[in-house]
Order: structure tokens, then sequence, then C-alpha cells
């Protein structure tokens, strides 16, 4: 039986887009209309090239893709947008949005690629449906990729599910419970709530999502260190001392963590390094809206006022305690990075950079003396 749709009352601020407000004046933003396409251009060119380099290399000649699948057309977002003018400040983040339904639509059109849930393996469908979450009220999919302030918006559907009183409750809070996942519904239901519910997820630059990763799991969780770090330290640490010594797993290296990554097969990573695009399928998937972490706040207000969620509800602050990761503190752990690691990991998170985006980290020698 299809769930029932809400009332419009509560649709109502459904499907507008984020208000683009003009501050400038007519001819400024005549001029930034006119300078957007080649601005695009140049963005895609810059984006891309280092992908165009490693190809050029043979660098992903040993690079999988997806088994052969079809092709369906991905306008992310694009039904939402506004009718008025952008303003200038607002260009940049209209452009990348523009760039990534432009690659995406371009990319899972390729014949290599998924072109629904049901054209995937039965491991990737699994692993997709564990992590779409499910809000009949309000009529939305969100797919969580962690480490991209899933735990904010897990918090945000316990609030619209009646679990939680506010999104500032301070608890310590529980990844599974009082949640729907879409894997616990049955085939009929899964595509009726794909043809008709709102879909967004999240995304962040991968090499500061894998970063984010490493500095919380082995620096603070003791179940990860005792679980990932301890057998890290057991195959990649040559000559430790004390070998028959119960091994703590709480110093693991970023190396020592990017060599394990090497090792695994992405599709059966630990959730929290997998990549982005086997966690949530964007080929598989047509979302109405893919937001950025580096554009939180603003995204996320959208997908709220697009569901038509009440205007008490709203996306929670970062903790006090929140420790992000900087560009200084990004640059230098890679540059940090033996070289030769980090040409092989990127072919493991290509798909992640290209997608969504993300140009490839700038880890030359001259960039990384400065």
């Amino acid at each position: 039986m299809a769930p029932r749709r809400p009332d419009s009352a509560k649709r109502s601020g459904g499907g507008r887009a984020p208000d683009f407000r003009s501050s400038g004046s007519a001819a400024r933003r005549h001029s930034s209309a006119a300078v957007l396409p080649s601005v695009l251009t140049f963005v895609v060119i810059v984006a891309s090239g280092g992908l165009l380099l490693m190809i050029e290399k043979g660098m992903l000649s040993g690079v999988k893709t997806p088994s052969p699948r079809g092709s369906r057309r991905l306008d992310v977002g694009r039904q939402h947008t506004s009718q008025r003018e952008p303003a200038a400040e607002d260009v940049e983040l209209q452009i990348l949005h523009d760039i990534r339904n432009r690659t995406l639509t371009s990319m899972c059109s390729q014949k290599n690629m998924p072109h629904s849930l049901w054209s995937l393996t039965p491991q990737q469908r699994r692993t997709l449906l564990q992590h779409v979450l499910v809000n009949d009220e309000y009529r939305f999919l969100y797919c969580y990729v962690p480490k991209v302030a899933c735990s904010n918006w897990k918090r945000v559907l316990k609030v619209l599910g009646g679990a939680l009183e506010s999104v500032d409750v301070k608890i310590k809070m529980d990844h599974m419970r009082d949640l729907t996942f879409l894997s616990s519904m049955k085939p009929e239901g899964i595509r009726y709530r794909l043809q008709h519910y709102f879909k967004f997820m999240f995304v962040r630059e991968p090499m500061e999502r894998l970063l984010s990763a490493y500095r919380n799991k082995f620096g603070e969780i003791e179940s990860y260190q005792r679980k990932y770090g301890a057998e890290i330290v057991k195959r990649y640490r040559k000559n430790r001392a004390g070998k028959s010594l119960r091994i703590a797993g709480d110093d693991v290296t970023f190396a020592e963590f990017v060599r394990y990554l090497l090792d695994e097969d992405a599709e059966r990573m630990n959730e929290h390094w997998m990549p982005m695009y086997n966690l949530c399928q964007p080929c598989a998937l047509r979302y109405d809206f893919i937001g950025s972490y580096e554009h939180l706040e603003r995204d996320a207000e959208f997908v709220l006022r697009s569901v038509g969620v009440p205007p008490h509800v709203s996306f929670p602050a970062r903790q006090a305690w929140y420790k992000p990761v900087t560009a200084e503190t990004l640059h230098y752990y890679l540059c940090s990075l033996p070289q030769k690691l980090l040409r092989e990991l990127l072919p493991k998170y290509i798909l992640d950079f290209s997608l969504f985006a993300y140009p490839l980290p700038n880890t030359t020698a001259e960039h990384c003396r400065h």
C-alpha cells in the first residue's frame, strides 16, 4: 500500500529553489550571466585536467569500471531552479551545481554505468539500500555518506519522526535506532518511493573526507583502533618492536592507512572510507539534489524547505568540539605521503572526484614546499 501523501499545507514550501536575491545592478547581473559559459568551461577544464593527465600516464589502466549497464539522464536539482537571476556572489555556487549536472548526465549515460537500482549487483544494491533513509510523512529519501554531516541529518530525521524533541538535544547518536532504511522495505514499496519521493545526498572533497575518517576513527574511537588499527599495524609496519605484545592500534600513521586502503576492495570497505559513489550509486539512483559539505548550511536549508518541513525544524549547527579538516591540514598530510602511494590511491576515488566535480589534489614538489 502506497504511503499517504502529506497535506498540501505541509508541502507548500516544496519544490522551490534557493532564493538567490540579486543585490547588484542590472548591468552587474548581465555581466555575470554573460561570463557564465566561459567560466563554466574553464572550471570544467581545470577540474578534469588532473584526470586527463592520469589517463595519459596510464595510471587508471588497472581501475575496474562497473559492469555493463544502461544509461539514465540525471539533472540534479534542475527542476527546482528559481526564475530569479542570481546575484554575482552566487554565481560560483550555481556553476558548481551546473558542472555536477552536466558531468553526471554525461558520465552516467555511458554504457558501462548502471541505469537503475535493479541493474546493480546484489552487493551494490545491498550497500545502497542500507544507506538510504526514508521519511514517509514528508516524502523524501536521503542517502547518507559518513563524514559528510550524516549524524546531523539523522538528528533531523529523528525530530521529524518524533523520536527527538529538538536537533539540539544533547544525546549520544544511535545511528540505527528510530530510523527507517529503504533496505527494510519490499520491492514494490522501494519502487514507489524511488519514483515519487524527493531524493538527495551530500558529498565532500574525497581526500578531506578520508582524512576526517582517519583522524576520527584512529585518533578517538577505541573500537576502530582495536578492529582496524591493530590489523593495519600488523600488516604494514616493518620491524615493529615487541611483535608478541598486544597491539593497541591507536598509532596508525596516515601512510599505513593508505596502504591498507590500496589493498581493500572498494565495494567491501568500511562505510567511513568507502567511496561516495559506491555508497550512493548516483548513476543508478536519480537524485533530485546533491548538496556539498562545503556549502552545507545553504544546501541543507534548501533541502528542508524543498520537502516542506515545518519552519521550526532547522539543520543543527556544528558542535563546539568539532575539529574541521582545514586546507593546511589536508595539504600537510597529502604532501607528507610518499607520492607513489597517492598516485595509487587516487584511482580508487576517481569517480568521486570526477562525478562530483572536485579537482584532483595538487601535490607537486613546488606546491608542497609552501
